[in-house]
């Protein structure tokens, strides 16, 4: 109905980037919004504006020193916890909650929509949409026969594509391939990223982990696609057990007792418990349980290859410029 008019959209005169993806599931969305946030922070005020998903709150919300992830959701609790300096807002109706936004914080220079590619009563002035290397959305299919929730078509409205979860060494052939079969529009760019995983730290003290390959790990883990983090343990740690929770779960008492024994059980003395950022945000209400267990926290970030993270940079940069000199 968006697509024949029957329905509108409404733009801003504003900078307003999303970031979404076709399908269900981790395609890298919230680490690609870190990305972004690093990148323009030291130069623009910025918003994040999230549905807030699993949260237990309604409407529209901007987090402050009280905020819990269960009143704004994990991803965008995340976001506070880690950038401070921006505003983290979180609406179920984003043609609603960015004037508001933009009311409540008037310094703000530009806005990035966490996960709002199919939001289609905002039409966003930039849109990165993601594809998983693994399962591209063209070898895909619609829910409940696969993983898609718009159609392949949809891709058309982005600006650029990120290829992301690369396999390390990606050969230009198959670069070439993946876009072709993309086909993306003249007006498109095509981009590939592979993981970072940076050094653990702790959940509470923030402490880097002083760990060896010899490290006995329990991975604890709710995300939607933990196979990317299985199997970089598996390339670099001896062992690791795991206990896998739905995707955006909330820990109870009864899970932490259970991590708890898990842990216990474990023989080698050199051991942690791993977990993600994700998750992370959600077993913060438990520092008092946990204080004495060796909690860790796995980041991970987008890494561009083929050097053409300079020239991803430069777009997104250049979009919201572009505006600037409309001001002026």
């Amino acid at each position: 109905m968006f697509n024949k008019q029957l329905f509108k959209s409404a733009s801003f005169n504003f900078p307003v980037i999303c970031v979404g993806n076709l399908a269900v599931g981790g395609t890298g969305k919230t680490p690609m919004v870190e990305y972004l946030v690093r990148l323009l922070q030291p130069h623009y005020h910025i918003a994040t504006l999230s549905r807030g998903y699993k949260r237990k709150t309604k409407g529209f919300g901007i987090a402050n020193e009280n905020t819990t992830a269960l009143e704004i959701g994990d991803e965008p609790m995340q976001f506070h916890k880690k950038f401070p300096g921006i505003t983290v807002a979180v609406g179920e109706e984003r043609l609603v909650a960015i004037p508001q936004v933009l009311q409540e914080r008037p310094d703000t220079d530009l806005i990035i929509l966490d996960d709002a590619f199919q939001h289609r009563s905002v039409q966003a002035g930039f849109n990165i949409l993601l594809t998983d290397y693994k399962d591209l959305y063209t070898r895909d299919l619609p829910l409940p026969a696969g993983d898609l929730r718009d159609i392949r078509s949809s891709a058309s409205r982005a600006q650029v594509i990120v290829v992301t979860k690369c396999k390390s060494g990606l050969s230009a052939t198959e670069q070439k391939s993946i876009i072709n079969e993309l086909s993306p529009t003249e007006q498109q760019r095509v981009f590939f990223t592979e993981i970072q995983y940076g050094r653990p730290y702790h959940l509470f003290t923030n402490a880097e982990a002083d760990i060896t390959s010899a490290t006995e790990i329990l991975l604890v883990c709710g995300i939607a696609n933990p196979v990317p983090l299985k199997e970089f343990l598996t390339a670099h740690f001896h062992q690791y057990e795991m206990l896998r929770y739905n995707d955006h779960h909330i820990f109870n008492s009864d899970d932490l007792e259970e991590i708890k024994r898990q842990f216990d059980k474990m023989a080698s003395p050199n051991k942690i418990i791993l977990t993600t950022e994700k998750d992370g945000v959600r077993m913060k209400k438990f520092e008092a349980r946990l204080a004495d267990y060796p909690l860790y926290v796995i980041p991970i970030q987008h890494q561009f290859l083929f050097d053409e993270g300079g020239d991803f940079d430069r777009l997104v940069t250049h979009f919201i410029e572009g505006f600037k000199q409309l001001a002026d």
